[in-house]
């Protein structure tokens, strides 16, 4: 399973948002590019970079940062934000990312999403940001419908799989939430990473049980609740008896 240390940028900065809500911000640091090439160095297997501004503008806004992190580490980058639309599909591939985070256009115009996914197959993912069990879409501005419903529409396309961000856990270190991500999984047959309140190496263990394909994390990271040595340990956790649904493991290993 997956750890994978989230990057998210506002401003040119590294930065953590409580709940998603942007006037509850922490800046850890000024120079992501430095930030990336700790966690490469720190053993990540990829990093998850996410362009805030972007996502609130609809179109990705650091270009030149997301570069320069492609540049500086060897891992595979995968970019969430703002990318709405074909040129901001093509322009991520040009800057050398390795997968595509797509939310807000994949449920706004599902022919698109759908278009693109046959185009890019297993480069894409589904974005999906859930409050109160509905899609949150535009830089979690705004809500749509079910979360069930969504993910199921895109149950048969050739994805890469679902991130699925508990908005109201994501930034708490409170855990996340074990029964929606059950209730995902039993409508989504492929992959499925968690991302959102992560806080203990426990939680890299539950989910490694239940078959997750792997953990973003962020604020515990940061934070030093937890440690990205840890956070591996936890993920190469021996399987046992508990949890439901297949490992992944050798589909998502070595990707």
């Amino acid at each position: 399973m997956w750890v994978i240390p989230a990057i998210d940028l506002r401003g040119g900065r590294c930065v953590r948002l409580r709940q998603g809500d942007f006037t509850r911000e922490t800046v850890f640091s000024d120079d992501p590019v430095a930030v990336a090439r700790r966690w490469a160095q720190a053993g990540a297997p990829r990093l998850h970079l996410v362009d805030l501004d972007g996502a609130r503008l609809g179109q990705p806004v650091h270009s030149a940062v997301i570069e320069s992190i492609v540049r500086a580490v060897s891992i595979p980058c995968q970019l969430g934000g703002g990318v709405r639309s074909t040129e901001a599909l093509e322009q991520a591939w040009s800057w050398g990312i390795h997968s595509v985070v797509i939310g807000t256009r994949a449920f706004e115009d599902p022919d698109w999403f759908r278009c693109q996914a046959r185009r890019f197959p297993e480069r894409l993912w589904l974005g999906l940001d859930v409050r109160s069990g509905r899609v949150a879409v535009a830089g979690w501005q705004r809500l749509g419908g079910s979360a069930l419903e969504a993910v199921a529409a895109f149950a048969a396309e050739p994805l890469a799989g679902v991130i699925v961000t508990d908005i109201e856990r994501d930034g708490m270190l409170q855990g996340p939430g074990w029964e929606s991500i059950q209730q995902i999984q039993s409508v989504f047959p492929g992959r499925v990473v968690l991302s959102g309140g992560i806080a203990r190496s426990e939680d890299i263990v539950r989910a490694r049980h239940m078959g997750l394909a792997g953990c973003i994390i962020g604020r515990a990271l940061y934070d030093g609740t937890l440690t990205l040595t840890e956070a591996l340990t936890a993920a190469a956790h021996p399987l046992g008896a508990v949890g439901a649904g297949g490992t992944h493991e050798d589909d998502y290993g070595q990707a």
